[in-house]
């Protein structure tokens, strides 16, 4: 395990974080575009955007830094941190975002590297059109790629130069204002709309021209609060490179875009010595040092520069300075820096996600590195998608979109932090203390609010994006080892609402059936695994297991947890929503006896018990490698190696320690009276072999199958009324259940039987009965059937008993349980499923447990698959 993250011969804290976050973040918003934010906002709301953005950069710095120090960090910066906290659905889908946004910074400092060229040094000598401009831009993007192929270590040991160089020339304004005293600043020629005049003064409708060979100048006035009270306040007019006009919402995007470089420390991850110290340190420095700065360069244009100047002339720093060739090397500096710190950054967020194989086969060949770990390919890429955001124009059309990605990012890594918070996992304890939930959620709020300031429809449809790539990478993303925070969301709402689950507050209105299936060769029972995943209506759905043997103290690890993964397996490749339950004991009725107990969590906890029939011989193995799903993302186990381990033939002996002993009789029943004594509902399946949902599927002759109920008492044939029990309406309740479900609703009806011992009572019967399923709700078909031929061969035992004493199960004559067996075969013999009351077990097992099995074997012999069933507690509600 690695407990340091340090690498010698790393960068610095200054050198790899603070000098590119200050660069990035300093970009072309202090050379370019602080006298038009000046002259559009004033004074005062340019400081209320830049607190407002500063805001949110450091609630989302705050919540970086918390993550950046809960551990190592690798390559990859952002979409690392946040991949590895949350999980590859979130951070995948963060990161792509974070490398559009990159990409749309990256095009828009190179956008503004290219208009400052133009505007300063081609004096009209070159080609100027928006067709020239794509060109240029795409030139200078070629000179950033061929020193990005070259390795990041040129560029970031070349940060903390820039730095210095970028700090004199800031320096040489600062003194230029000082010294400066009122003059006349022109107007440059590429804001053509100042120098339009019109065609004919006196007839405004002809239109205007361009007439260059006229001198526009604005005042610069130097130090004066004179100038300072007029650029106090806000004063809209139009972005000339654009010719739109300007609102609150654009200003804020410039600025915002111009302060978005605080991830260039994180994304350096790889190249840093300590980057769980210095990515903190650095970036929190570089923040309240870019903040301050821009607050003096607005006081002081504020103060010196005249409304009209600042409104009109994007490069009002330049031409006030005293040389203008140290701002333009401060110009192109900063874009050039910034542009390729996020040429750089976008690349390896690339390069991680294509290592982590997230989109497939899609992103592999940005997997290619040469050198040290130079991911070229992935530089490449990036550098052909800033030639795509080339086409979209104006840099202030770039800078609306770039905030927007960004705003997105940040409430991102926001939301990573506060998840990572709210769940109180353990693991995440970092270093950096100055958070808190609070300042996650306030950091959330702020930057979904300043989106949709910004473009709301825009944001609307990137809010889609950002969770639609969620939903994607959920279902698509391998899977990885450093977790996902999904889970731990998951585990912490299932905790907090299963302490609010009172088993004290149950209500038959709200009852649903709570399975424990248990099962002893799975490899046997497939088609009853897959049916009481049908049967358990949205409920618990539990499969037991009990392994005979004993806790071996010279074992090293529990022999359980080397089977469990396989049994997890099975449940996975068969699709069904059920949990495992394992357990091993000397006796298998008492490790059952503890899965009945123990199974399940505080209310949710079985309340119905399903076990297959103890036939004569064991069921043969019907487990196939064509029943399982074929692939599985999450699974460790392939299908094959699942299969092969449930039907290897030394599979009992690997169970069952050897011991090939099967339950006995006696046992058996013995179990079914320990469910009924546990005051759980019983079930015992029978001949679930014969099932075959494909054939259900497909139909019986065009039709659909038949569910059959036959909710008979064979221990008490003279009470042949509707004032039915417990079991016969838990029996009742199960095939509603059934046929509600989904795939059994398409192809089957609900058939339900009462038996009379005469003809003239048929007819008042079924009414009574139709009657009885109108009440309950339950939508079926009725149907009377005479069985005095079934009755006449029941002869009580005991003739003094009473009337509504019902007689033992195992006394029940041969000749009845036929007859009765050849009633329900006679009209159930092709139905898909049929449902019978389970005959009471005797009392004394060990005397009557093989004359039990033997009649029920008689009662269910030959049938479709059957389902006996003994309900013990009230299921059905008829009130609202």
């Amino acid at each position: 395990m690695e407990f340091s993250s340090s690498r010698p011969g790393g960068l610095s804290t200054i050198s790899g974080v603070f000098a590119p976050v200050a660069l990035s973040m300093f970009s072309i918003l202090l050379f370019l575009r602080m006298g038009f934010v000046v002259g559009q906002l004033g004074f005062l709301m340019t400081i209320l955007q830049l607190a407002m953005a500063y805001a949110i950069v450091m609630l989302t710095v705050l919540s970086l830094c918390a993550i950046s120090s809960n551990g190592a960090v690798e390559g990859g910066g952002v979409y690392y941190m946040i991949s590895r906290s949350l999980g590859p659905e979130f951070g995948g889908a963060i990161g792509v975002l974070f490398f559009v946004a990159n990409v749309f910074s990256c095009a828009l400092y190179i956008s503004g590297f290219t208009e400052a060229l133009m505007n300063n040094i081609g004096n009209g000598q070159f080609p100027d059109s928006p067709a020239w401009r794509f060109v240029y831009c795409v030139l200078v993007s070629l000179v950033l790629l061929v020193l990005s192929l070259l390795g990041s270590a040129l560029f970031a040991k070349t940060a903390l130069i820039t730095f210095v160089l970028i700090s004199v020339c800031y320096g040489t304004w600062i003194v230029s204002v000082i010294f400066n005293g009122r003059m006349e600043v022109l107007i440059p020629k590429v804001n053509t709309p100042a120098y339009r005049v019109l065609v004919n003064a006196s007839d405004p409708s002809q239109g205007t021209v361009e007439d260059f060979n006229q001198t526009l100048t604005a005042n610069y006035t130097g130090w004066s609060f004179h100038t300072l009270g007029e650029n106090m306040f806000p004063e809209y007019t139009m972005d000339y490179t654009t010719e739109k006009p300007t609102d609150f919402a654009l200003m804020f995007a410039i600025i915002f875009s111009g302060v978005t470089g605080l991830m260039a420390g994180a994304n350096m991850s790889g190249e840093l010595a300590r980057p769980s110290v210095s990515i903190p340190r650095g970036t929190v420095q570089a923040v309240f040092m870019t903040l301050f700065v821009y607050v003096m360069t607005a006081f002081l244009m504020a103060t010196t520069s005249s409304r009209y100047l600042l409104q009109n002339d994007y490069t009002v720093m330049m031409d006030t300075n005293f040389h203008r060739v140290f701002i333009l090397i401060g110009i192109f500096s900063t874009t050039l820096f910034s542009s390729m710190s996020n040429l750089i950054g976008s690349s390896r967020v690339l390069n991680r996600l294509s290592h982590d194989k997230l989109f497939g086969c899609l992103l592999r060949p940005a997997k290619i590195e040469i050198g040290d770990r130079n991911p070229v390919v992935s530089v490449v890429i990036t550098w052909m998608c800033v030639v795509l955001v080339f086409l979209v124009g104006a840099m202030n059309k770039i800078a609306k979109l770039t905030s927007i990605f960004f705003l997105l990012s940040y409430m991102g890594v926001n939301v990573a932090t506060l998840a990572l918070e709210l769940t109180s996992a353990p693991n995440f304890r970092p270093t950096f203390k100055y958070f808190s939930w609070q300042t996650c959620a306030l950091g959330v709020v702020a930057t979904a609010t300043m989106m949709l300031v910004v473009d709301a429809s825009m944001s609307a449809l990137g809010v889609v994006v950002l969770m639609s790539l969620i939903m994607v990478l959920h279902y698509q993303a391998p899977s990885v080892s450093s977790g996902s925070i999904s889970q731990a969301l998951i585990y912490h709402q299932v905790r907090k609402y299963l302490l609010l689950l009172d088993v004290r507050k149950e209500h038959v209105k709200y009852w649903r059936p709570q399975i424990l299936l248990l099962v002893s060769r799975p490899a046997s029972a497939c088609s009853l695994l897959d049916f009481v995943n049908d049967l358990k209506k949205s409920g618990l759905y539990l499969v037991g297991h009990v392994r005979k043997g004993e806790m071996d103290s010279s074992q090293v690890v529990d022999p359980l947890q080397q089977v469990f993964p396989y049994w997890l397996s099975l449940i996975d490749y068969l699709k069904l929503k059920a949990f495992v339950e394992l357990t091993m004991s000397n006796n298998i009725r008492h490790g059952i006896q503890q899965l009945m107990r123990l199974s399940g969590l505080g209310a949710m906890k079985p309340n119905t018990v399903v076990i297959g029939f103890h036939e004569l011989a064991p069921s043969q193995v019907t487990l196939q490698e064509s029943q399982l799903l074929k692939d599985l993302r999450f699974s460790k186990i392939d299908r094959a190696a699942v299969v092969e381990y449930f039907t290897a033939g030394d599979y009992m002996p690997k169970e069952l320690d050897g011991n090939l002993e099967r339950l006995t009789p006696v046992d058996y029943v013995n179990v079914l009276k320990d469910v009924l004594h546990m005051t759980k509902n019983l079930c015992v399946a029978r001949h679930f072999s014969k099932l075959d949902k494909e054939a259900l599927a497909r139909g019986w002759n065009g039709q659909k199958r038949y569910i059959d109920v036959w909710p008979v008492d064979l221990q008490k044939p003279q009470e042949t009324g509707l004032g039915w029990d417990n079991s016969s309406l838990f029996l009742l309740q199960l095939s509603c259940i059934l046929s509600m479900s989904s795939r059994w609703r398409s192809y089957t009806k609900l058939r339900v039987f009462i038996c009379v011992n005469s003809l003239q009572d048929m007819h008042r019967r079924e009414r009574q009965l139709k009657n009885m399923l109108q009440t309950l709700r339950i939508e079926g078909e009725s149907s009377v059937v005479p069985w005095d031929h079934v009755v006449c061969h029941y002869q009580p035992p005991n003739a003094t008993a009473s009337a509504n004493t019902a007689t033992p199960s195992v006394d029940l004559p041969p000749a009845y349980v036929s007859a009765f067996n050849d009633m329900v075969k006679r009209y159930s013999e092709d139905a898909a499923i049929t449902l019978l009351n389970l005959p009471v077990p005797p009392d004394n097992a060990d005397i009557d447990a093989d004359r039990y099995l033997e009649m029920v074997r008689n009662l269910t012999d030959a049938l479709p698959p059957t389902l006996l069933v003994h309900g013990v507690s009230s299921v059905i509600s008829t009130a609202l």
